[in-house]
């Protein structure tokens, strides 16, 4: 049998924003790897995007800018983008397309896998289990990260979401087993970059993170690959190296920009808000890159943030994430101050199976649920005070108007370089609860009233 030979081909017929359309290429595969050669001599490189009948469409990930038709030169390589995986992505800063920026060498590993990925076999999945600590008060209490699980966080605009991400990849933990974190930061500013970088260096420099750097001023294409190298690297340091790993991917509204971008490039017919039809299998493909497998012991927890267009949370980039993720945290401008989180928004699917006796606290689900009652009764109270002033109000309607403040103040309230314990945090989630009466907190069971409950009455 003969073996396959690499063919170049030099018939460049469009040239169409970041994409080039080769003709006349034979035995050309969806996602195959190419190398483009400019009349200068300048390599890129590409992907393919789609082949009909000798018609190649090949996105190049470094732009076409400075491309000429009829001098550029393109060599397919018979297989899909591969990486090198291995614990020396851990302590590097990488530009999108995991190319080095931090003045050190080029990434290697011991193997190579597919940037695409495969399909987790689903017989072979562990439901999530076990909590990851973000040090973060309001998420460890009430809406807790489970090792393996999906979960994003959802911004109105103009607040402090890469801020809050940053400080969750900054401070985050397993509890003392081997853990790592991946920050996937796409279409950000050279200012927002800078604040990110400054905010994980200690991190970094402790080879417990890897930082992939897509910022807006970088071709389009690199942002499409960009989550999809954190996911195949994260995914070898947790089933072959055993680590717990946490791939945090903002801003995913970025991405989703730069895929209708491509989407248009390609002439495709639009679908809502001029996003691609498959928008939703898109992200589906990244987000499932979360999980545990069956006798292994690392997992994959994936935390996509994304800000949402004026505020709209029926956009279709937070309305599908939401759809895909088993859970959300709503940071809002009513929720203040930072870290913004609108705990009667926010929830957490998988919660349940992450914390409890033996994990966090044996009261915590129980914890949780009797804060969230009290600050919905606390709304309540609020909007009643705006109709008929708080003087009229009741006296238990006013203390809960107290619990709510308390909860503002002590718990919800976290400078952005503050690193809580759970030990802190159940101690202020139990300061909250302790501007109530007793017999109020029906949620609890009196053992744990006994135990934590620092009121009077």
């Amino acid at each position: 049998m003969t073996a396959w030979a690499p063919v170049e081909y030099t018939g460049v017929a469009e040239l169409r924003g970041p994409l080039i359309v080769v003709q006349g290429v034979r035995d050309v595969g969806w996602d195959e790897y190419a190398t483009i050669v400019l009349e200068s001599g300048e390599r890129r490189h590409g992907l393919v995007l789609d082949v009909d009948h000798d018609l190649a469409v090949v996105q190049v990930l470094e732009g076409t800018g400075g491309v000429r038709a009829e001098a550029t030169r393109v060599t397919f390589t018979g297989s899909p983008l591969r990486i090198p995986v291995g614990a020396g992505w851990q302590g590097r800063v990488c530009n999108g397309r995991g190319r080095p920026i931090d003045g050190g060498p080029p990434v290697f590993g011991d193997e190579s896998a597919a940037v695409a990925g495969f399909p987790m076999n689903p017989t072979l999945r562990e439901p999530p289990a076990e909590p990851v600590i973000t040090g973060v008060s309001a998420i460890d209490a009430l809406t807790t990260l489970v090792r393996g699980q999906k979960i994003a966080i959802f911004a109105e605009g103009g607040l402090p979401h890469l801020d809050l991400a940053a400080q969750v990849a900054a401070q985050a933990h397993a509890g003392g087993t081997p853990f790592s974190v991946i920050f996937a930061a796409m279409g950000l500013t050279h200012a927002d970059a800078a604040t990110v970088r400054d905010i994980l260096e200690r991190r970094s420099s402790a080879a417990e993170l890897t930082l992939l750097l897509n910022l807006a001023s970088d071709p389009v294409i690199e942002r499409l690959l960009t989550p999809r190298i954190a996911l195949t690297v994260a995914e070898h340091l947790a089933f072959a190296l055993r680590r717990h790993v946490l791939v945090v991917l903002a801003d995913m509204t970025s991405y989703c920009e730069a895929l209708r971008e491509v989407s248009a490039a390609r002439g495709e017919i639009p679908a809502r808000r001029a996003y691609p039809g498959y928008l939703y299998s898109d992200l589906a493909s990244i987000y499932e890159r979360c999980g545990r497998i069956r006798g292994r012991p690392g997992s994959v927890t994936v935390l996509p943030v994304l800000s949402m267009p004026a505020g709209d949370i029926t956009h279709p980039v937070p309305d599908l994430t939401g759809y895909i993720t088993e859970g959300q945290i709503l940071l809002t401008r009513e929720a203040v101050p930072y870290p913004h989180i609108d705990p009667l928004s926010s929830l957490s699917r998988m919660m349940r199976a992450g914390v409890g006796a033996g994990r966090t606290r044996p009261e915590h689900l129980d914890l949780a649920a009797q804060i969230q009652a009290g600050l919905s009764r606390a709304r309540q109270a609020g909007e009643l005070a705006e109709l008929v002033g708080e003087s009229a109000l009741s006296p238990a309607d006013r203390r809960y108007l107290t619990m709510a403040e308390a909860f503002r103040t002590h718990l919800l309230t976290q400078k952005p370089n503050e690193a809580r314990t759970l030990e802190e945090t159940f101690e202020r989630a139990w300061h909250v609860l302790s501007t109530l009466p007793r017999r109020d907190l029906s949620m609890l069971s009196e053992e744990a009233l006994d135990a934590g409950y620092q009121g009077r009455t």
